[in-house]
């Protein structure tokens, strides 16, 4: 027998939901940030992302059947004077695929300059912004039912009952004869509606997850039309949160093509696309709605027309 749902499972089930929801969003984005190029076919680019973001490194080495393999890297100690790993293993959750290796037959392929992965970051963000999403839930659900009501023991099913009338938006709620309107009391609690300030909040923290990853976004409330000046200024944040990265990842790829004679290369994804001398943003626009922005990089002005 099934146990009988609750309040407080319905909560912590949104809850769950919520910030699963909010992991899963920007655990995608993390993951396509990067275009590698020359891969051989037996190297998975996904699983290779999947793994600098969960762990923070992957090992490239050559599997004399299977051909070149990027899979889970782990240190065996044995550093050398800069912090290199002389030893490390290769493996493969999925199958028990394993080997040892050094750095003669190998490279190691580090998320980022620190040597850390991404995935705390997002877990972070996802966090703060499910706690707003489940805080803007109950702050809109209050304004539908501002009231405590308070009752007798003997009236509790009573009240229930009615309650539920009210919560089903009922015009009007009868009462039976058992009801003593007397027992009860209604206090309102005037619950403030504060939601579109939680949300402003929480699309100041995505945007703030969105520059952290390095993804361009309008990370600014400003209401009249941003200049060309401002617009850049935006970026820089954005663009310098890449450079870490994307670093890690090049320098990887010219040790890799040094050792096994490929021509890989790995590059940022581009959000944005150049016409002349005219740089296109994704972004909001001054009435609120979603529009693209043209910089004009000649007459130093931003506008929502491209001029041909």
């Amino acid at each position: 027998m099934s146990k009988r749902k609750t309040n407080f499972t319905e909560s912590l089930q949104g809850n769950v939901y919520s910030y699963t929801q909010y992991i899963d969003r920007l655990t995608s984005l993390a993951i396509s940030m990067f275009e590698w190029k020359g891969l051989p076919d037996s190297v998975d680019p996904r699983y290779l992302e999947m793994t600098l973001f969960l762990n923070g490194s992957a090992v490239y080495f050559n599997d004399d059947e299977i051909g070149n393999l990027a899979l889970t890297c782990l240190p065996q100690g044995q550093f050398d004077v800069y912090g290199n790993p002389v030893k490390r293993r290769a493996y493969s959750k999925y199958n028990n695929y394993n080997r040892e290796l050094d750095t003669t037959n190998s490279v190691i392929i580090w998320n980022n300059l620190l040597r850390t992965n991404s995935y705390l970051d997002v877990e972070i963000y996802a966090k703060r912004l499910y706690e707003l999403d489940r805080i803007i839930d109950v702050n809109a659900k209050a304004q539908k039912t501002p009231v405590l009501v308070q009752g007798t023991e003997k009236q509790r099913l009573t009240v229930l009952n009615a309650y539920k009338e009210f919560d089903g938006n009922s015009p009007v709620i009868f009462g039976s004869d058992n009801l003593d309107i007397n027992c009860l009391k209604v206090l309102k609690t005037d619950a403030p509606y504060v939601g579109d300030k939680l949300y402003t909040l929480k699309t100041q923290i995505w945007n703030e997850a969105l520059t952290i990853l390095g993804i361009s976004n309008t990370n600014t409330t400003k209401k009249e039309r941003l200049i060309s000046d401002e617009v850049i200024r935006n970026e820089g944040g954005v663009i310098a949160n890449r450079y870490s990265r994307l670093e890690a990842r090049r320098q990887a790829c010219v040790k890799i093509n040094d050792m096994f004679g490929t021509n890989i290369e790995c590059n940022f994804r581009e959000d944005y696309r150049v016409a002349d001398d005219t740089t296109m943003y994704a972004g909001s626009t001054s009435d609120g709605e979603q529009d693209t922005i043209y910089l004009d990089k000649d007459n130093d002005e931003c506008t929502n027309e491209m001029r041909m």
